[in-house]
């Protein structure tokens, strides 16, 4: 399902026998931003949306032994105007049983002419009492759980604006309402700037992020962003209780300042 944007766009991969996600992720003027499946991390597809853990049960890194759980949409999903909707379930290492069910609507948001957003919005529904969980951090990697980000690896010289004014090459974690990834990719300024909504758990959330070169993410840049909402530990789930996620992906040419960031996540946050 495509949508287009000047030159650029998105698409969702909804009917991936693993992990529905967005890809190519692609900026106005054409610049793609997004990678999938790379050889450090195959399970890294562009833009998408998991927990890591559910009672234990894997359903990120997919790995085989011991298994791991999977996403797969009801039926097709319903495509009005600018606006994706439909139903997951998460199915466990057995392929049998739902551990949770998803209610998933992405909306595409136009901003300005060198900039656009894709709305994220999904609402978890545990299947019985669980536990969600993530790998805690461990010096080097660790933390991650919700949205996720992967970029290119040939998209350099980024680095990662805080809405603190503050530049990272590396974030492990720190608070944030947003957090902006610029660099340089064929030859242009293009970058993403990933919003996290007041209403979410966590808020501001803890991002885990990394642009530098190589760490841990193979050769090129690694190009990662992740608000991590179970960064502190984890959370106990009733069955049948509602979680609900908003986050705000804005996709970009040119180098963003944090004057830039902090106007979008005020017209995210606070829209008139």
């Amino acid at each position: 399902m495509r949508f287009p944007a000047g030159q650029g766009g998105w698409d969702y991969v909804w009917d991936h026998r693993r992990k529905p996600h967005v890809h190519p992720l692609a900026t106005p003027a054409g610049v793609v931003l997004t990678r999938v499946e790379p050889p450090d991390h195959p399970w890294q597809r562009g833009l998408w949306f998991v927990v890591k853990f559910v009672d234990g049960d894997n359903f990120w890194e997919e790995l085989d032994p011991p298994g791991y759980g999977v996403q797969r949409h009801e039926g097709p999903p319903r495509r009005t105007d600018g606006t994706i909707e439909g139903e997951l379930d998460w199915i466990r290492p057995d392929r049998r049983t739902v551990a949770v069910r998803e209610q998933r609507r992405l909306t595409h948001v136009p901003l300005d002419e060198d900039a656009y957003a894709v709305d994220w919005d999904v609402t978890l529904v545990a299947a019985a009492d669980s536990v969600y969980d993530r790998t805690p951090f461990m010096g080097i990697w660790g933390g991650y759980s919700g949205l996720a980000f992967r970029g290119r690896e040939d998209w350099h010289d980024t680095r990662l604006l805080l809405d603190d004014g503050s530049e990272h090459e590396r974030v492990t974690p720190q608070r944030s309402r947003w957090c902006d990834l610029s660099g340089t990719a064929d030859g242009l300024p293009v970058g993403v700037c990933v919003l996290d909504h007041p209403a979410n758990l966590s808020h501001p959330v803890p991002f885990y992020a990394t642009c530098r070169a190589g760490d841990g993410y193979g050769s090129g840049w690694a190009n990662t962003v992740y608000p991590a909402f179970l960064w502190d530990g984890p959370r106990a789930v009733a069955g049948g209780e509602p979680l609900r996620f908003r986050y705000r992906v804005v996709v970009h040419d040119g180098h963003w300042d944090a004057a830039r960031a902090e106007a979008a996540w005020a017209g995210y946050a606070e829209p008139s």
